[in-house]
């Protein structure tokens, strides 16, 4: 667990002792498990993990240790650990530690570390993915000594630890010849600047280092241009050619207007990305815009909330259900918009645009894993044909062939006793770009529930109430098309209708998902009840 920090001192950071994952929020108008959250690092230990802080861990040495321990001097059992841990770099294992953590009986396989980079004492990238290699090596081998087979790590990173995890990935295992693939399992970043933050003052970083700026590095890596640079290692085009982008979960935050820091919430409107018109928008957390936020190709969620804080993407309940949803569940659900059509609100007087949107929300939480609307300014769009079928819009889709979402779900289909529920909220809105006519109208706003439940075989069904949830039976009548790639289904309403596929794949352990389709006969079809 990484949180990021990218200002120009760093005293005030070293005073938490656990980079904030901690801090969690209280939800007054909810109930149950869903008043109070306590934040990563408690919810975590609440399930059984144990925790463990990097710093004790991984430490940085002014001058570099050289000298191979003589034969026979490292205490047993630390010859089970590669000698190279302890000598040989200025980024070494503590030995008292490591020495500790051999004896201890707690399976290293259900660990989790906090990495506090800044304790390194030198503001560097290099070092930063150096010491994150080290300590994933080190967790690795940890549990190969106590008989496991060697893990991968799952990592979450916060703002500017995701460029710290690039730099891991991009940089330093492709220097030392090996494959981040092969040590890391998947990584969630939250509000991550990976496309850079758009009003960065630094943005030649000879000036930087001019002023003396021990943060120079850091501040380097936030401008936007030095990110679109393919001939560089670290930019963001070849962060594919160094990792499965299956396997990065870009959380964005949309909720600018609650982060704290005015001035980046100005920032952010007055220096907009492409085809953002100026300052009509401000898709961003307050620091960190929506779509830089984002990597293209990669899976993405969109939470409400903003950059840091207390109601923030690194406190927020949805944070932590996503990111584990993402490392651990066993369904991978995708929607897709395959017809559409806009029947009402083109403004005759202006020039009207179109916003589609969605919200998704499972059955037993009370807030959303993915979340779209007006306030959030995060909607697709803005679409200027009536059947969205625009071929560059401004805010594009999550994916080809007009992927909706993505979403990942602990299911519990295997048991015949049980059925699987999302609410989905459909949205789209009309805006007029030149501000004359009757501009703002709410097209279509409208919620709907789709259920997947067992019966002889998977059906998925589709409903406009909570009705069917008094009764566990099939309601045949609900049931959504059947079609060669999932289950279409229709939405409809005054000003807009649609048609909606859904596509299911089991998610095994290791491995890629396997698809599962409606279609009798095919070998797949009911894998995930098997």
């Amino acid at each position: 667990m990484i949180r990021g920090f990218g200002g120009l001192d760093t005293s005030e950071e070293r005073k938490l002792a656990y980079q904030g994952f901690n801090v969690g929020s209280v939800y007054p108008l909810k109930r149950g498990e869903n008043y109070v959250y306590e934040g990563f690092i408690l919810k975590l230990m609440k399930a059984g993990w144990q925790f463990h802080d990097a710093t004790n861990v991984v430490g940085f040495y002014p001058n570099e240790s050289t000298e191979e321990p003589p034969e026979g001097s490292i205490i047993p059992p630390l010859d089970t650990l590669p000698k190279g841990f302890f000598h040989g770099d200025r980024i070494i294992i503590d030995p008292a530690m490591a020495l500790s953590l051999l004896k201890n009986a707690e399976d290293p396989c259900k660990t989790f570390w906090v990495f506090r980079y800044y304790d390194l004492e030198h503001r560097e990238f290099a070092t930063y993915g150096k010491a994150l290699v080290r300590l994933i090596d080190f967790i690795q081998a940890l549990a190969t000594a106590n008989g496991k087979s060697t893990p991968k790590v799952n990592i979450v990173a916060h703002s500017m630890g995701g460029l710290i995890v690039r730099e891991a990935v991009q940089i330093t295992y492709p220097l030392s010849g090996r494959s981040a693939a092969d040590h890391i399992n998947k990584i969630v970043t939250l509000g991550t600047p990976h496309g850079g933050i758009t009003f960065q003052v630094f943005n030649d970083l000879r000036w930087a280092k001019m002023l003396g700026l021990s943060a120079a590095d850091d501040l380097d890596r936030f401008n936007p241009d030095n990110q679109k640079d393919p001939y560089q290692p670290n930019s963001l085009p070849n962060l594919q050619k160094c990792f499965p982008l299956e396997r990065l979960l870009c959380v964005a935050g949309t909720n600018y207007r609650s982060y704290s820091i005015g001035s980046s919430s100005f920032g952010n409107r007055l220096f907009s990305v492409a085809n953002e018109f100026g300052a009509n928008y401000n898709r961003s957390d307050g620091l960190v815009k929506i779509t830089n936020a984002l990597v293209p190709d990669a899976p993405r969620a969109f939470v409400h909330k903003c950059h840091g804080g207390f109601d923030s993407l690194l406190t927020a309940r949805e944070s932590f259900e996503i990111a584990t949803r993402f490392f651990f569940g066993d369904v991978r659900v995708r929607l897709r918009l395959m017809k559409a059509q806009v029947t009402r609100g083109f403004d005759i007087f202006g020039r009207s645009e179109f916003f589609f949107g969605i919200a998704v929300k499972p059955r037993k939480l009370d807030f959303e894993l993915f979340h779209q609307s007006r306030e959030a300014e995060n909607c697709y769009g803005p679409f200027h044909q009536s059947d969205f079928d625009d071929p560059n819009p401004a805010f594009g889709w999550a994916g080809e062939d007009r992927l909706i979402w993505e979403g990942f779900l602990n299911s519990n289909l295997r048991d015949r006793s049980t059925d699987l529920v999302l609410r989905a909220e459909f949205y789209v809105g009309e805006r007029d770009l030149l501000g004359i006519g009757f501009s703002d109208n709410v097209i279509f706003h409208r919620q709907y529930y789709v259920r997947a439940v067992r019966d002889e075989k998977l059906h998925l069904e589709l409903h406009s109430n909570e009705n069917f949830m008094r009764q566990e039976s099939v309601f045949p009548e609900s049931r959504m098309h059947e079609v060669e790639a999932g289950w279409q289904f229709e939405i409809d309403g005054r000003g807009f209708k649609a048609t909606c596929q859904l596509e299911l794949d089991y998610i095994p352990e290791d491995g890629l998902p396997v698809p599962i389709r409606p279609q009798p006969g095919h070998e797949k079809e009911d894998l995930l009840m098997a």
